[in-house]
């Protein structure tokens, strides 16, 4: 493996009842908090109440900044800046699912930057200054709840592109699984195939001597494919809704990244995809990942084995190396395809017309990923193979 360095801030109150916490952070952090919600589930479940009683209780004053979208915007972000601004306030909490985290992490450095905000994302501007943030999770998805990734759509661009930095990490995050359980089945089905490839994002790699890591990986691959089927089929089970929480949180927290250079491509080319056609996240990358990995599986095909065989038992007697490996992509596609998760890009109407314009996006004049650096022609060549 390769030397690394591991740091990550945020304190995690994790299970059922939680939420009394919020409380003694408040106070920690300061009386005037900028709310930030996405498009009101949290009101119709009763979260927002219970949120603005904790928050009471600590004697804060609430300014509200609502109406996050599913792939949240340069716009919105200013919006909450200016917020900040205006109000004076201490710190912010994101209520809600990752975009909205996505969201507040940009708004926390916005605020305290005085340039465009877009050059931090686009790494030209390094921030030196943030507001606390605190989060209270409502999706198992991204695991923005404990890392100091983001990723904000720029709409007058049509850029959507991920972005880090140390001062995004939340102060405080709290995970209730009874917080997740009105999610529908297609946000439930997004967020698995998101964990799912953040973990795949980091097994495929080239390194051969990270027993520790690969086993991490496969462990988290194989709960949410065993869990999976059960949740979609009882929604509201807040067990089944609990591991896969936790598996969310482990799968982009830092853990599984500890000494090796993940791959990173298929968020490229989904983050394109999604910047031009405003898509589910999650969906585009069940379309897209499966793809990708027949395109490069012979640059390693012993990790393709290894994956096959560890996550989804494939037998390898009388096969050869490359027959398993291409079987245990057969068996991730149809694994995704049994809990509804869409296949093909025409599931969202989207046709040939624009897949130069979106490789253009992905790669600009270089290249993306690291298990394979996919030009340009590598790109255009995956999405043909997702249509």
């Amino acid at each position: 493996m390769n030397p690394f360095t591991y740091y990550n801030p945020t304190r995690l109150y994790f299970g059922e009842g939680q939420l009394k916490q919020l409380p003694a952070e408040a106070e920690k952090l300061g009386k005037r908090v900028l709310l930030v919600y996405g498009g009101g589930s949290i009101k119709r479940n009763g979260l927002y109440e219970q949120v603005l009683a904790q928050l009471s209780q600590a004697g804060c004053t609430v300014t509200e900044l609502s109406g996050v979208e599913p792939n949240p915007r340069l716009s919105t972000v200013h919006r909450g800046a200016e917020l900040c601004r205006s109000e004076s306030i201490d710190w912010v909490l994101a209520v809600g699912g990752g975009s909205t985290i996505d969201c507040a992490k940009a708004i926390i450095i916005a605020a305290k930057y005085d340039g465009d905000f877009w050059d931090v994302v686009t790494r030209k501007a390094k921030p030196e200054a943030a507001l606390p943030l605190g989060t209270v999770l409502t999706l198992a998805a991204t695991g923005s709840e404990m890392n100091s990734g983001s990723v904000i759509t720029n709409q007058e661009t049509l850029e959507k592109h991920g972005w880090g930095n140390v001062l995004a990490y939340p102060t405080f995050s709290i995970l209730d699984p009874v917080f997740t359980a009105s999610a529908p089945k297609d946000h439930t089905v997004y967020g698995m195939v998101d964990m799912m490839a953040h973990v795949l994002e980091q097994y495929f790699h080239h390194d051969p001597k990270t027993p520790v890591q690969d086993g991490f990986c496969e462990t988290i691959l194989r709960t949410v494919i065993a869990t999976a089927p059960g949740l979609v089929n009882d929604l509201t089970n807040v067990k089944l809704r609990e591991t896969i929480l936790y598996c969310g949180t482990m799968a982009l927290n830092g853990t599984l990244s500890m000494g090796v250079v993940g791959d990173w491509a298929n968020h490229d080319m989904e983050h394109a995809v999604s910047a031009v056609y405003d898509i589910p996240h999650g969906g585009g990358l069940a379309i897209l990942f499966p793809n990708w990995m027949n395109y490069v599986v012979e640059d390693n095909v012993g990790r393709f084995k290894q994956f096959a065989v560890n996550v989804f038992g494939v037998q390898a007697d009388g096969k050869s190396d490359l027959e398993v490996a291409r079987e245990g992509i057969t068996k991730l596609r149809e694994f995704w395809d049994s809990i509804g998760a869409p296949s093909r890009l025409a599931d969202y109407d989207i046709d040939d017309s624009r897949l130069e314009e979106m490789a253009e996006k992905t790669t600009g004049s270089g290249t993306r990923g690291n298990f394979r650096k996919l030009k340009k022609e590598d790109v255009v060549a995956i999405y043909r193979l997702s249509l």
